[in-house]
């Protein structure tokens, strides 16, 4: 623990100092540490409990509470509830104090915080320099022409003028970026788009971690990012929202990983069709020891998709009928072995007898293909005239209206995925005949906090080191030939997963 003190004297009526200082949102008014200052909430400015959220020079941001404050005392004190900058539960005290001996304030600085290993005597020489004295020497320069000094400032350190600068200014110099390759496309297109480009990651900033991939997971998702059907790429730029590898180097305030730990991620914003790679540590997660890089690549997304499908979109109960579209696939492979691990009745639907034998290895007790009867009749003659209570359709435009009615009645139709096209324009009033509830979830809105992703990942995992779910063994490409793995997946010529080896 680092702990900082200031003192120094001021000549103006202690009055006319706290007046300032009290002021919590005020400080930008004076502090050259502070660039601007913003209140929320609708709090009082000396209201216990107010937060003020502000930006330093260098363009960090940081939030502070306001704990106590006493006018009859003339004391204050704060703490920093969250921050750009390596100051972990720092806590902060300002005490006032008359000086009998003429119209003169003796003004008390403190604080405490813990910091990284290795920067404690640059962080603490930033506080009590740049910040306390800085701020001493401000509140002197603003009061001078009412109270003129009398005598120079003692209790201080030689005053000078700030010079507005970054906190990370203080620590050590950041590492050179890492070259590497990636993947990636100018402009919107077919596989062919995708071409290889030479990447830099560059040292991690505040709450960021720098990686080296092992293995890149392709997804679906990923040709849409290439096509532009989702705008989630604006080329140029790399698809890739999932790989595994291992940390180089942290950036400050990260505390759940560490260097040279095998980690995973699995989420926005793309561009892991790349060697190396720089993002926020928020939605990374450290790998257990027990699985591979390969299974993780293979099975992370997919896996973490298949989590909040039976858990969270639809609770599975034991007993229901759950029809999977593409059961032979990454997704639909997981599904199938995570509803009958829950105990509900798995039946498959796909387009041949080589992938209705992997999904049965996967927990579909029944896999229906094209015939001369349609799909609901088939689910209907398998269910007794029942019906599916739900059905995982990532198929879209072609099976939609099937699936809607080969639906129990207050059965659950969720659209997780349009391989074949967007489903079009629908009147919900066609749901009513059998109170159909239809749902179409985003990856992002159940994986989009630390929270969330260790909840998912923590049951994700467990599943595969118990053996209640298996991961196939991926098909795997070189990085480089991103197009041909492309088209492998666009033309349904794959089962499982597929993965990308830089």
């Amino acid at each position: 623990m680092v702990r900082v003190h200031r003192s120094t004297v001021i000549d103006a009526p202690v009055a006319a100092v706290w007046e300032l200082v009290r002021d919590f949102y005020g400080h930008d008014r004076w502090h050259p540490a502070v660039r601007t200052s913003q209140t929320e909430r609708g709090y009082l400015t000396d209201q216990v409990g107010c937060i003020r959220n502000f930006v330093l020079p260098g363009g960090e941001r940081i939030r502070e509470q306001l704990l106590t404050l006493s006018d009859k005392e003339r004391s204050l004190r704060y703490t920093i509830v969250e921050r750009d900058v390596p100051l972990m539960n720092y806590v902060a005290e300002i005490v006032l104090k008359p000086i009998t001996d003429g119209a003169r304030t003796f003004w008390s600085w403190s604080s405490r915080f813990d910091t990284p290993t290795g920067q404690e005597a640059a962080l603490g020489s930033l506080v009590a320099e740049a910040v306390y004295e800085a701020g001493f020497e401000s509140i002197r320069e603003r009061l001078k022409d009412r109270w003129p000094p009398s005598s120079p400032p003692s209790g201080s350190s030689k005053p000078s003028a700030f010079s507005p600068r970054s906190i990370s200014s203080a620590l050590p110099a950041k590492s050179p970026a890492l070259s590497g390759q990636a993947m990636g496309i100018q402009r919107y297109g077919g596989p062919d788009e995708l071409q290889p480009i030479e990447v830099h990651a560059d040292a991690p900033g505040p709450g960021e971690v720098r990686l080296r991939h092992s293995a890149i997971g392709v997804n679906f998702i990923d040709v849409y990012c290439r096509t532009g059907y989702f705008k989630l790429l604006q080329p140029p730029g790399m698809p890739g929202m999932e790989a595994v590898g291992v940390v180089d180097e942290v950036g400050s305030g990260v505390t759940h990983v560490k260097v040279g730990q095998r980690v995973a991620y699995a989420c926005p914003p793309v561009g892991a069709y790349a060697s190396v790679r720089t993002l926020s540590a928020e939605l990374v997660v450290p790998v257990p020891d027990t699985l591979d890089d390969q299974t993780v690549a293979a099975g992370l997304l997919k896996g973490m998709s298949a989590q909040f499908l039976v858990k969270t979109v639809h609770k599975v109960q034991a007993g229901e009928n759950v029809l999977v579209y593409a059961p032979a696939g990454g997704v639909g492979q997981l599904l199938c072995q995570w509803a009958a691990h829950l105990g509900a009745r798995v039946i498959g639907a796909t387009s041949s007898e080589e992938k209705a034998r992997i999904a049965r290895a996967s927990g579909a007790s029944d896999v229906i293909l094209p015939g001369a009867d349609s799909l609901e009749d088939q689910i209907m003659a398998l269910t007794e005239g029942r019906g599916a209570d739900v059905i995982y359709d990532a198929v879209g435009r072609d099976s939609f209206a099937h699936s809607v009615a080969a639906l129990a009645n207050c059965g659950h139709l969720v659209s997780f995925g349009q391989a074949s096209g967007d489903i079009g324009s629908w009147d919900i009033g066609s749901l009513a005949s059998k109170s159909s509830t239809v749902s179409r979830p985003n990856f992002g809105h159940y994986t989009d906090t630390r929270q969330k992703v260790s909840a998912i990942t923590s049951d994700l995992f467990r599943m595969i080191e118990t053996g209640s779910l298996r991961i196939a063994p991926p098909r795997t490409f070189p990085l480089t030939a991103a197009a041909d793995a492309h088209r492998a997946l666009e033309g349904r010529a794959t089962t499982g997963s597929t993965i990308l080896i830089p």
